[in-house]
């Protein structure tokens, strides 16, 4: 989105009440607001730039978020990458365990750095510390998994990049690289052994690259989410942290106007006074519910995957990694994948056979309600799932929006593991609840009572039927 579709957004974001609001809402005496007038104006128009500003940067804090959980379980940038095979004891927002991960933070302000991928089934992508997309990097990118050295430029980079290299170039001196390796015939092993081959170092040492460490979570509690800071003052003092830490992008200059209104200014002290601290916490409170419920609570009729079915698009936007429209962003679009997940790319979310993966998402049962972890559910599965590599559902707790942590240490059905002996003569039944049915124990996945939860339904390689319509899992029916 350019520069100017920015400012039109933030003035209307921005934009005053109507005549007729603030004459009732704002007395005036003589022409002129009175002293309780102004002090309500004031205090409205801190909170209304607060939330809408706090739902703008929330993916900026949330990339902060996952640059500090990795730098936490021992990751250095530009030294070393987090691996892990993922598990509930993961708090990462919509995380699965069916691909190892690989987490990397590259800070450009040391120089250009090389990210040298292997040849092999590699899915990885490349965000700025906005969480906007860079490149894809593995089989969806311009390497096309037979391997490739991806050189990524700052922010200041004059030069004329050297050749043989893929050159990327950040808008910000933080990014992400992240990846995950296809386990070959469902072995995860094997799969995280092989983000070991993958070389990052920096391009003034590709001559003689240094070693690259890779620091295994896989059996360790790690954190990388904001949870801790997303509804209180610590959201606004981390987002002044990358505010004087980053480079300032210039599409987001009516937005830092914003911020400056609420005392966060690159290079300036945030000291906010109690009416401020009250404004930024309030705004941070109801701008997370706000997100939340473009998640949990859209009326969008085209959220649906089928009209016959309660299944959700886990994104609203598909033809591109930046929830761009013709003439603007979709702002719920973007709130809704930015308050359950993390990472971009365009290749991520494509509606079309071929595409890496599919996402539905499964918050509802039959009748509508929402899944509650104490009632037992029954989903069936049709057979066979149209993907072309392997499927899984995954069960995550409503508010951390991780995987979901219990006593079974258990959050994934998946077909190359837990369900790779199921007979395919016969539609899958899975089942989620408190208590297993009577010998459905390796088909079902532990739920918490008192607590919601949701579900995504991935394919990997989705094959026509996915898109067509002809083929659908069913709801989830509540089992009595």
């Amino acid at each position: 989105m350019d520069t100017y579709t920015k400012i039109a957004f933030a003035l209307l974001l921005a934009g005053g009440l109507t005549t007729s609001h603030a004459a009732s809402a704002y007395p005036f005496k003589a022409g002129f607001p009175t002293p309780q007038a102004a002090q309500r104006a004031h205090d409205e128009q801190d909170y209304q730039r607060a939330v809408q500003a706090y739902r703008f940067f929330y993916p900026t804090v949330s990339l902060e978020a996952t640059f500090d959980g990795m730098r936490a379980a021992g990751a250095v940038d530009n030294k070393s990458a987090l691996i892990l095979a993922g598990g509930p004891r993961h708090v990462f927002f919509t995380g699965n365990s069916d691909t190892p991960y690989m987490g990397s933070t590259l800070n450009l302000k040391e120089g250009p750095m090389v990210v040298e991928m292997p040849a092999g089934a590699y899915l990885g992508v490349l965000n700025d510390h906005n969480f906007n997309w860079i490149n894809d990097i593995g089989i969806p990118g311009p390497d096309a998994g037979k391997g490739g050295k991806h050189l990524i430029l700052p922010p200041d980079y004059k030069q004329t990049p050297p050749e043989g290299y893929i050159v990327s170039r950040s808008k910000t001196w933080y990014v992400l690289v992240g990846a995950r390796a296809l386990p070959p015939n469902g072995d995860i092993v094997a799969g995280r052994e092989a983000q070991r081959n993958i070389r990052i170092y920096p391009l003034s040492q590709a001559g003689n690259p240094p070693a690259y460490g890779f620091v295994d979570r896989t059996s360790d509690k790690v954190d990388v989410t904001p949870l801790k800071w997303e509804n209180n003052l610590q959201y606004w003092e981390k987002l002044k942290k990358v505010v004087d830490e980053e480079t300032s992008i210039d599409e987001f200059r009516p937005m830092y106007g914003m911020l400056a209104m609420l005392g966060i200014e690159q290079g300036k002290p945030f000291q906010p006074d109690e009416r401020m601290k009250k404004i930024l916490v309030r705004a941070a409170q109801d701008g997370r519910a706000q997100m939340l419920i473009a998640g949990y609570g859209s009326d969008r009729p085209d959220r649906f995957v089928w009209k016959d079915r309660k299944w959700e698009y886990a994104t609203l936007r598909w033809e591109n990694g930046d929830f761009e429209l013709p003439t603007g962003i979709d702002l719920e679009a973007r709130d809704r994948w930015y308050s359950q997940a993390v990472g971009m790319s365009p290749k991520m979310v494509l509606r079309t056979e071929g595409a890496g993966s599919l996402y539905w998402l499964g918050l509802r049962d039959k009748s509508g309600a929402y899944l509650d972890g104490g009632k037992t559910y029954k989903l069936s599965v049709p057979q066979p799932v149209p993907q072309k590599l392997f499927w899984s559902v995954t069960v995550y707790d409503a508010e951390t929006r991780s995987m979901i942590q219990t006593s079974q240490d258990k959050a994934a059905l998946r077909s190359l593991v837990e369900l790779k002996d199921v007979p395919t003569s016969a539609p899958t039944e899975l089942y989620f609840g408190p208590k297993a049915p009577a010998g459905k124990e390796g088909q079902w996945i532990k739920t918490n009572p008192g607590k919601g939860w949701f579900a995504y339904f991935r394919l990997y390689g989705p094959t026509g039927p996915a898109f067509d319509g002809s083929w659908k899992p069913a709801d989830f029916e509540l089992v009595k």
